[in-house]
C-alpha cells in the first residue's frame, strides 16, 4: 500500500494544462500537465521545496502549503483532505491499534427492521459486517466464506464480477477510489495493505486503476446490478456514517416505489422468504 504524495501530486499536476492556469507552454514537453516547477511558481513556494516535497523528503508541511497546492491543482475537498493525510501521515500509538470490528446488536436489530430494501453494513477495507435478508438475496454474502466477504475482492477476484455490474468500470473505480481514501486514513492498517497487495498481483485493472490515485467519498449514487433471478436492477443508494462508529457505514439501496427495479426487488424478497 503505498500512500505516496509524490505519486499523488504528480497524478494531478499531470491532468492541468498550462493554458488553463494562464501559463504558456513552449517547447516539447516530456511529461503531461504541469511541470514542477509551474506547480511551485503557481503555489507561491520554491522549486527546491515542491520538489523535496514532491519527493517524500520535505519538512513537516503546514496547513497553509497544503491549501496552496490544493488551490492550485484544483483539488476538491475529499482530494484535499487526502492530501493532508498523505502529507502527514498519523499512524495509531499501539495501545489504539484496531480490533476485529463487531456490528452492535441494535444496528443488526435496525437491518431487520429495513424490509423493503436491501441494507448492509461494512466496515475497514470495505469489509461487509452485517445485512439484511434482501441484501442477502441480492449479494449472497451468506454463501461467502467471512475472508471473501469484502466489495473490493468481490468487485475484482470473487464471483460474478463483470457480469453482476453492466457499468462495472464505473464500479471498479468507485471501489478502489474509496479503497485508497480508506488507506489514507489508516496507513497502519497492515490488513489492508495486504488486501491491496493481494488485489495489486491477481487484477491488472485493480492495479491500472490504483495507479491513477482518485480520491471519493462513498456517499450516494445509483448502481445497476444484475440479477440471475430477477434480471436488472436500477438501484440508487444512500451511505450513512453510523452514529459511534465512524468506521462503519450502512448502505441501503432505494429504489422508487412502483417503478421496475422496486417490482423485481419485491419479487426477490418474496422467491428468498419461500
Amino acid at each position: 500500500m503505498d500512500g505516496d504524495i509524490g505519486d499523488f501530486l504528480r497524478s494531478r499536476r499531470a491532468r492541468i494544462q498550462p493554458d488553463e492556469v494562464g501559463l504558456a507552454s513552449h517547447g516539447r514537453r516530456r511529461v503531461p500537465g504541469l511541470r514542477r516547477e509551474e506547480v511551485a511558481q503557481l503555489a507561491g513556494m520554491s522549486v527546491d521545496y515542491y520538489i523535496r516535497l514532491e519527493q517524500g523528503r520535505g519538512p513537516s508541511v503546514s496547513d497553509a502549503v497544503l491549501d496552496s497546492l490544493a488551490r492550485v491543482l484544483r483539488l476538491d475537498e475529499t482530494e484535499h483532505t487526502y492530501l493532508r493525510a498523505v502529507a502527514r501521515p498519523r499512524p495509531r500509538p499501539r495501545a489504539e491499534r484496531p480490533t476485529a470490528q463487531r456490528v452492535r446488536p441494535g444496528l443488526r436489530l435496525l437491518l431487520d427492521t429495513i424490509d423493503r430494501a436491501p441494507a448492509f453494513i461494512f466496515g475497514r477495507r470495505m469489509d461487509v459486517l452485517a445485512w439484511n435478508a434482501l441484501a442477502d438475496a441480492l449479494n449472497g454474502f451468506s454463501q461467502l466464506p467471512p475472508a471473501e466477504r469484502n466489495i473490493p475482492r468481490q468487485v475484482f477476484l470473487e464471483g460474478p464480477g463483470r457480469d453482476c455490474y453492466p457499468e462495472w468500470e464505473a464500479v471498479a473505480a468507485e471501489t478502489v477510489a474509496y479503497l485508497r481514501l480508506d488507506a489514507a486514513r489508516r496507513p497502519d492498517d497492515t490488513e489492508l495493505a495486504s488486501l491491496v497487495g493481494e488485489l495489486s498481483v491477481k487484477s491488472e485493472d485493480f492495479r491500472r486503476l490504483w495507479a491513477d490515485h482518485q480520491v471519493k467519498e462513498k456517499t450516494h449514487g445509483t448502481k445497476r446490478i444484475t440479477h440471475p433471478l430477477v434480471g436488472e436492477l436500477v438501484l440508487p443508494y444512500e451511505t450513512l456514517t453510523l452514529p459511534g462508529d465512524p468506521e462503519q457505514l450502512l448502505v441501503v439501496y432505494t429504489p422508487e416505489p412502483g417503478t421496475e427495479s422496486a417490482d423485481r426487488l419485491a419479487l426477490l424478497g418474496s422467491w428468498a422468504a419461500v
